[in-house]
């Protein structure tokens, strides 16, 4: 199993960005798929999360300016971010879970990983 994130990069305050998951290796059928961030020296924060049948569930970590949607073709996930702040430089994580509510997870309960993709925020 192999989750290739993309798509961060530097970007100025207020901007905008597109991050893509794409999962590969097995079927994934079932399976929701998420994101999580984790900044220099503190934990890994879930921000969001989409089911298989498209049901969404969104944290209060960046709640209001991420939409996060999925294309079950492609094994794709995406995290749309918008007015970003550089308190949102971090690391973003990708993730796949089979079984949790979406509205109970967290880093400690996820079935894969992806290896993360850099956000850094300038002012």
């Amino acid at each position: 199993v192999q989750l290739q994130a993309s798509g961060g990069g530097l970007v100025q305050a207020g901007g905008s960005l597109r991050l893509s998951c794409a999962a590969s290796g097995r079927s994934f059928s079932g399976y929701a798929m998420g994101w999580f961030r984790q900044a220099p020296g503190k934990e890994r924060d879930f921000i969001a999360a989409v089911s298989s049948g498209g049901t969404t569930y969104y944290t209060d970590v960046m709640k209001g300016r991420v939409t996060i949607s999925r294309d079950n073709a492609k094994n794709t996930v995406y995290l749309q971010i918008d007015s970003l702040e550089p308190e949102d430089t971090a690391v973003y994580y990708c993730a796949i879970n089979w079984g949790y509510r979406l509205s109970t997870w967290s880093a400690k309960n996820m079935d894969y990983w992806g290896k993360g993709t850099q956000v850094t925020v300038s002012s």
